[in-house]
């Protein structure tokens, strides 16, 4: 499971360096020996793929924004539970703002259900429910302060070889209004390791925001069954409440970590 989970929104700040390391981090996928397909390294949007049994994956993501110093780092570690059909993740954030500090996020428990797709077939359906614990400060703009419930349908549809494409609807609630959000993305299958990709995303509520991510992502293959995936995406805002736009950088290690 990737890109939407708990702490959906927009990059807080942003800075060219970042933009060049990545692109250069990126460049022996392009001519280098390329594998395993990279299928569960989507950014923004959920793609509907569980962790196969005995495989675990280590999500970390980046954001910063234009014209500012604050950032948001996010960790996410996800597990297959009994076997594929079934998968438990959590989320940590950290959060930086200029006027508050760096300090922890609210933390997201989630469990994901395989309704619907295996090996092979075009269309996987799996909902998601998720728990969000006030861990971040809400004082200083890192947490709302309220226990918060998500819930989350991705769908993923390989429409052709060489296309696929994911698709979101979901909801939040707490005490305050419930946010709905929805998300649809687009990624082209360039080489089976390296993918470009374009995701778009709108959440509702108070503050509406729609975004737009294009970005690519490569992988490197190992023989003990590690494979790592950098990714890079630049998020545009477009609606005044979406915010500055800015870098999105994107790193997993999935790894086995007991025989099949």
């Amino acid at each position: 499971m990737d890109g939407v989970t708990t702490g959906i929104g927009k990059p807080a700040a942003g800075s060219g360096s970042f933009l060049l390391t990545a692109s250069c981090s990126l460049l022996p996928f392009v001519s280098g020996p390329l594998s395993a397909q990279i299928s569960d390294n989507s950014f923004l949007i959920e793609e509907a793929y569980n962790q196969e049994p005995g495989v675990v994956q280590h999500i970390s993501t980046f954001t910063r924004a234009n014209g500012g110093g604050a950032w948001a780092y996010t960790f996410t570690q996800e597990w297959p539970l009994l076997s594929e059909l079934y998968q438990l993740s959590y989320m940590v954030p950290v959060l930086h703002a200029e006027d508050s500090g760096t300090g922890l996020g609210d933390i997201g428990v989630n469990f994901r259900y395989q309704l619907l797709g295996g090996k092979g077939t075009a269309v996987h359906a799996t909902p998601r429910l998720s728990l969000i614990v006030p861990t971040g400060s809400e004082a200083r703009g890192r947490g709302t302060g309220d226990v918060s419930v998500q819930a989350n349908l991705p769908v993923s549809w390989v429409p052709a070889p060489g296309v696929a494409t994911h698709w979101n609807a979901g909801l939040t609630l707490s005490n305050s209004p419930a946010t709905p959000f929805l998300g649809a993305s687009a990624v082209w299958l360039f080489r089976p390791a390296l993918n470009f990709l374009v995701e778009t995303l709108w959440t509702g509520g108070e503050q509406q925001s729609l975004l737009l991510n294009p970005g690519l992502r490569g992988a490197l293959n190992f023989a003990s069954g590690l494979q790592i995936v950098p990714g890079l995406a630049y998020t545009i805002g477009l609606s005044d409440q979406a915010g500055p736009d800015g870098i999105f950088l994107y790193l997993s290690f999935e790894h086995p970590f007991k025989p099949h």
